[in-house]
């Protein structure tokens, strides 16, 4: 089965491409510019250096967020688009999900997140369980303070997982002490080939049912702060 991996929903921009044999090819960049007009002609060179014709893809798998908004909707966008013309279906991967897959050697909880802004953070938590990547707390947007009064009713070691660990190290480490695990850089990164292996644990469905999943605020926390920065929210 050829499945063609997408991912822009960070600064990370990937694609990989897997056939029965494994994981054929991938290609990464991190740095967030133009994600927009280099992803099409990387998946290209791709496909082109393994020799495969997109009428040979299976399916697409994307990250579907949460993330940036203009960077999720690039991958899942190409990713509808490609699939709906191709007739295949697509696979929608959380893009956290898909960076706790980087962790999966850990023998405690896996968290990973991203930085919200003003305190908060896109994040969830996960565990691999009898060898399997299981959703423990749903992805949401929270408040780092609240998320780690959370994390401190756990019990073991927590492996963080994020390109922002830096900044907020000193916040974690000062609420779960030695419990917090600080992944390494390759490790805060996420793979487009991890999107091809989660494909095992979603369904299939119809390029027209992918939906982003950008978790933002609720609409009343949006005016909050929209009122006290003096800005209007569509």
């Amino acid at each position: 089965m050829k499945i063609l991996a997408i991912d822009t929903s960070s600064h990370v921009m990937g694609t990989a491409l897997s056939s029965e044999n494994g994981i054929l090819a991938e290609y990464i960049t991190n740095f967030k510019k133009n994600h927009s007009l280099r992803l099409m002609p990387a998946i290209h060179q791709m496909m082109k250096e393994v020799d495969v014709a997109p009428e040979e893809l299976d399916a697409i798998a994307a990250a579907k967020g949460p993330g940036s908004y203009t960077g999720v909707r690039i991958g899942v966008t190409t990713a509808k688009t490609m699939a709906w013309s191709l007739g295949i279906p697509v696979y929608g991967i959380s893009s956290l999900m898909q960076l706790a897959a980087g962790g999966t050697y850990f023998p405690g909880w896996i968290c990973p997140f991203a930085d919200a802004r003003r305190g908060r953070v896109y994040t969830g938590l996960y565990k691999v369980r009898h060898g399997i990547l299981t959703t423990e707390l749903t992805d949401q947007v929270t408040s780092l303070e609240d998320w780690l009064e959370k994390l401190k009713e756990t019990e073991g070691r927590v492996l963080f997982l994020s390109r922002d660990a830096e900044q907020h190290q000193a916040a974690i480490v000062d609420v779960l002490g030695e419990r917090a695990v600080f992944g390494t850089d390759a490790a805060n990164r996420p793979r487009p080939s991890e999107l091809i292996s989660l494909t095992a644990q979603v369904e299939p469905q119809p390029p027209h049912s992918l939906v982003p999943e950008y978790a933002q605020m609720a609409e009343a926390e949006k005016k909050w702060y929209a009122a006290e920065e003096g800005r209007t929210y569509e």
